[in-house]
């Protein structure tokens, strides 16, 4: 009888491809190992689903993003060690790699977690706690040893995704994931890694700016491969920075051509990736199918950026909005505000930069968020020197909003101020049916003119138009 894997994908309010739980089930081997893959989001009843397979279970294990999807990992886990004390719990995700240590000191039922990139090391784990061996030899975790000292083994480097780039999606209910989208929408990871420094971001930290892909041929062979399978119409490209190597991106682009592949796609892209590609290789990605690019700017002022170590000039990003709205690509543009020492001169370029923008096409938007100190960032290290103080523990890392709330370098008035702004660039810009169109005319001289006094329009969305909270 094979043994079980049981993984958990903690409740949240989106519904994308759990890629990472997917990426580690892949990995083991089938012949030894059936792999149970139960989403929060998707199961009703997650518990009753776990307790059926826990019995011929070799382990439990969880991938968490900071913030609140930890209270319901906290939860399941508590469960399944009520049921089966003995079962051990491995955490995953970018949490564990940030609070590799705090996290076991904190919850006495997890007993191990994974830091950075997971496959080979979820790999050697499951084989060595179905043999009954020592964890010292597995790089890239912490552990509680027998006499419950807390362990750092060694990090791991990381590997190459083509060792293991080949991912089941049969372990998951795919159809269930394209009901819960309202389209018929595959998530799928080709990079892992970020070559890039920004001081705002974890990733340097996590993967020290290391950066890895599966080759165009053999990704399009595999995308090829998904559609006969799952007929899907779009795929989100879910990697850090997709356009890393021009060479690559556009020879994936031509793949699916040539194969006459037909889907569209969404990917995210640096402004000085995207300067450095010809108006010929936008009309390539175009041709294969590119519909939408997500383009961090961060700031409307080049100091700023400079200070954020984003590597990109303002000129990139005009140059890529341009090419986009030539090609007739939707962009998502998204800023932050509210950074520690940001000058009011900053702002006012922020404010002037996402107008234009919105201008250029319908299809452009420019979500703006607060900056809160991110763990593992290098304006987070520099904060907490000056007295900043992190939460302490998990329980309150669980209560961590770091995309609906803003930080203490926020004044009230600030705050008012961009969420009118947000909310009348939404109306402003964007397509809006026959009966919006006179509020949205008010919304464009608001916006313009920097004046969201007397909000009335405002108030009678919100009374009528609940929004979802995010985190």
């Amino acid at each position: 009888m094979k043994k079980t894997v049981l993984l958990y994908n903690p409740k949240a309010v989106f519904f994308d491809m759990p890629l990472a739980l997917l990426a580690i089930g892949s990995v083991l081997d089938s012949e030894k190992y059936e792999v149970i893959i139960i989403d929060g989001r998707i199961e009703e009843r997650p518990i009753e689903k776990i307790k059926e397979y826990l019995v011929n279970a070799v382990c439990f294990g969880v991938t968490v993003l900071t913030g609140s999807p930890i209270k319901d990992a906290l939860y399941v886990t508590g469960e399944v060690k009520k049921m089966h004390s003995k079962l051990p719990v491995i955490w995953g995700g970018w949490h564990t790699s940030l609070f590799s240590e705090q996290t076991l000191r904190d919850e006495k039922n997890i007993d191990i977690t994974v830091q950075g990139q997971g496959e080979q090391t979820f790999k050697e784990l499951v084989e060595i706690i179905s043999n009954n061996q020592s964890l010292s030899s597995v790089k890239g975790i912490c552990y509680r040893n027998e006499i419950n000292q807390i362990v750092r083994n060694p990090p791991r480097t990381i590997v190459p995704m083509d060792t293991f780039a080949d991912v089941n999606y049969d372990l998951i209910d795919v159809e269930k994931y394209f009901q819960k989208k309202g389209k018929r929408q595959l998530d799928y990871i080709s990079s892992t890694g970020c070559h890039f420094r920004c001081t705002f971001c974890a990733d340097p930290f996590v993967y020290e700016r290391k950066w890895t892909a599966i080759s165009a041929e053999f990704m399009v062979d595999k995308l090829e491969q998904l559609q006969k399978k799952y007929s899907f119409t779009d795929v989100n490209l879910q990697d850090e920075t997709y356009f890393t190597f021009r060479n690559r991106v556009v020879e994936i682009a031509q793949r699916i051509i040539d194969k006459n592949l037909k889907f569209s796609w969404a990917a995210t892209m640096r402004a000085d990736q995207g300067a450095r590609l010809s108006d010929t290789d936008f009309e390539t990605c175009v041709a294969s199918g590119l519909r939408r690019l997500l383009i961090g700017v961060e700031s409307g002022s080049q100091e700023m950026m400079d200070w954020l170590k984003k590597d990109i000039k303002m000129e990139q990003v005009y140059l890529c909005a341009e090419r986009c709205k030539k090609h007739n690509i939707a962009v998502i543009f998204p800023f932050i505000v509210g950074f520690p020492e940001e000058s009011p001169q900053s702002v006012t370029a922020t404010i002037n930069m996402v107008n234009e923008l919105n201008q250029m096409h319908p299809s452009f938007s420019t979500p703006i968020f607060y900056f809160k100190p991110y763990p593992g960032s290098t304006i987070t290290d520099e904060v907490v020197k000056k007295g900043y103080t992190l939460p302490q523990t998990i329980q309150e890392w669980s209560d961590f909003d770091y995309i609906g709330s803003s930080g203490p370098w926020v004044s009230k008035e600030k705050y008012d101020f961009f969420e009118n702004f947000k909310f009348y660039l939404k109306l402003a810009y964007t397509n809006q049916k026959l009966v919006f169109k006179p509020i949205q005319y008010i919304a464009r001289f608001r916006c313009g003119a920097n004046f969201f006094k007397f909000s009335i329009e405002k108030k009678l969305f919100e009374m009528f138009f609940k929004k979802e909270k995010l985190s």
